[in-house]
């Protein structure tokens, strides 16, 4: 049996669409595997009831044919499905480390990463590596055709997650086919900035770098209360606050102090607007991990 925990990640922050992501230091789910004859899945924890176990319709079971490593798996969930924060890749990722391992397939992690964002596909639809890639590797990765990159990070974070749901499904929906040359020039900006502080664990410029004009707005807009939750979290201290992935997630850059104030302003916010709301103050985490 091998038991791995794999964290729940950001994907997009802002600038960095389909493309951006980090590690979260909590929460994580925790994944369990042991050698079978066929694949077999047992779900429990937060959400597991909308959790198919059909390995035909869960990430992890195209992990293990993909791995060619049947197995009973069980997923604790501590991720919440439809939240944002990279629910399903962080039960591939998990299944992918703890296979490769029991199974000794000798994949490196970032091998690994294409094999969890296949299994991403039958919850999202399309593979990407946005939440399987920090969810591996760790910190805050950046992932392109020609790869995926990975700098360690040490940038306090909030993520408030409102109790309605959005789909991945539904939010990609929403996101505009084109974009002007001005907002094209200004989202290369914002995203250098926020890669630049990233690398210089500078919290002010990652916040600043998180801005975008492009997408947010209209993920935004399916979040009740998330205006209201912005501007609590800025005059709380915030440096900058965006969408978590595809939502209802909302992820708050700030100095490690003020994690405290902005956790609560953002959850009082939403309150206001009638959404009940748990806020984790967490960082820029490391990847999966054998326990």
């Amino acid at each position: 049996m091998r038991t791995v925990r794999a964290p729940a990640t950001s994907a997009n922050l802002g600038s960095g669409f389909d493309t951006f992501g980090v590690a979260l230091g909590r929460p994580a789910d925790v994944v369990r595997v042991e050698r079978a004859e066929r694949t077999t899945i047992e779900v429990t924890g937060a959400g597991a009831q909308y959790i198919p176990e059909d390995p035909d319709r869960n990430t992890v079971g195209a992990v293990a044919e993909a791995l060619n490593a049947p197995a009973h798996i069980q997923i604790d969930k501590g991720v919440r499905p439809a939240s944002g924060l990279g629910s399903s890749a962080a039960s591939a990722a998990g299944a992918a480390l703890a296979l490769n391992d029991l199974y000794d397939r000798g994949l490196s992690r970032q091998e690994l990463v294409g094999i969890a964002a296949e299994g991403e596909a039958v919850v999202a639809g399309i593979a990407h590596a946005d939440n399987v890639a920090p969810a591996l590797l760790g910190g805050f990765t950046i992932a392109t055709a020609d790869g995926i990159h990975s700098v360690p990070a040490n940038i306090p974070l909030v993520v408030c997650l409102p109790e309605e749901p959005i789909s991945t499904r539904d939010a990609r929906r929403v996101v505009p086919q084109t974009a002007t040359i001005e907002e094209l020039v200004e989202t290369v900006g914002n995203a250098s900035t926020l890669t630049l502080g990233m690398c210089r664990s500078n919290p002010e410029l990652v916040g600043r770098g998180m801005a975008d004009e492009v997408v947010t707005p209209h993920r935004a807009a399916l979040i009740d209360g998330y205006d209201d939750a912005v501007a609590a979290a800025e005059e709380a201290g915030a440096h900058g606050v965006t969408v978590s992935g595809s939502g209802p997630g909302v992820l708050a850059v700030c100095p490690a102090d003020a994690r405290r104030d902005v956790a609560s302003a953002m959850v009082g916010a939403f309150g206001e607007n009638g959404e009940n709301a748990r806020a984790y103050r967490t960082w820029v985490g490391s990847g999966a991990e054998i326990l």
